[in-house]
């Protein structure tokens, strides 16, 4: 009898040093967190990831708009401000908002072209 009640204190109490460790190694580990989350590291990648879903290909900008790429940027305006007053009328926002993008996606392409040349 003595020995199992023995038995069980020794295991009491190594029970008692594991969750005593363990709630250690999780409040570090929610420091450690909290830290990194106020570092905006995890938001920047998550911005990141973000940003890069919402860039659109030049080619996928020109076939959006129907353009090719000899069309000059008055032509690509063209397009755009008619394709986005036809969506307007219909009331399609997802539509319109991928022509707004084409035409952005465009206008840097354009752009890069007007500063190396």
């Amino acid at each position: 009898m003595w020995r199992r009640s023995q038995a069980l204190s020794s295991a009491a109490r190594i029970l008692a040093n594991l969750i005593v460790m363990g709630s250690g190694v999780m409040a570090r580990a929610l420091v450690r967190a909290y830290h990194a989350s106020k570092s905006g590291v995890a938001q920047e990648a998550v911005q990141n990831i973000r940003r890069g879903s919402k860039i659109m290909a030049e080619p996928e900008a020109r076939q959006i708009l129907g353009v090719t790429d000899k069309s000059s940027w008055e032509e690509i305006l063209q397009r755009y401000d008619s394709l986005f007053e036809r969506n307007a009328k219909q009331g399609s926002f997802y539509i319109q908002s991928k022509v707004h993008r084409a035409k952005e996606c465009l206008e840097t392409a354009y752009q890069k072209r007007a500063q190396d040349a």
